[in-house]
């Protein structure tokens, strides 16, 4: 956000997230309700003038891969994950007083084949272990990887910044800066 020229303030969202993982089983559907309960609470805090909430949800073959919490499970996610194709779904909400919108990025990461003497020593270098899919991309997880394809690679870290910025830019945000092209 500092990037992009964009001020932020954050907060801590009110909800509970393990209810809704519980409830909802298809990784879409359950990025996008986060996302947007995530907003919805920060909006209500805050009362800012607008609110971004995002939720990412890792999945291969119809499993979700909740963030492992223990090294464990990112051995257990890693060793199901490597040499195989998966999807990082990033959902954001935007709320303003005006309107609430919500879209969703889909990235496919192909994971090379890995030992698991490698898994390990990844998870020991990057303690993943807060992680959807149990890897740190913009760190040393990046190594794991032979193909990323994503219409934003922002969008890997949390926050697809360039449809945010293009949506705030229509919106109006970004309304300070001249039409005279540099």
């Amino acid at each position: 956000m500092d990037q992009a020229g964009i001020p932020v303030q954050t907060c801590s969202p009110a909800i509970d997230e393990s209810a809704l993982k519980s409830q909802i089983k298809d990784p879409k559907t359950l990025a996008e309700a986060l996302a947007r309960l995530k907003a919805q609470s920060g909006f209500q805090q805050t009362k800012a003038p607008f609110v971004i909430g995002s939720d990412q949800v890792a999945c291969y073959e119809g499993t979700i891969f909740n963030k492992p919490g223990c090294r464990k499970k990112a051995l257990e996610t890693l060793k199901q994950l490597q040499g195989q194709t998966h999807q990082l779904i990033t959902s954001v909400c935007l709320i303003s007083p005006h309107a609430e919108k919500t879209w969703t990025n889909t990235t496919l990461l192909t994971m090379r084949p890995l030992t698991t003497q490698q898994i390990e020593a990844y998870i020991d270098e990057d303690s993943p272990l807060d992680c959807a899919g149990s890897y740190k991309l913009e760190k040393a997880g990046i190594r794991l990887f032979t193909k990323v394809q994503s219409s934003d690679f922002t969008a890997i870290q949390g926050l697809p910044m360039i449809e945010l910025c293009n949506r705030l830019w229509d919106s109006g945000f970004f309304n300070n800066y001249t039409d005279d092209p540099v």
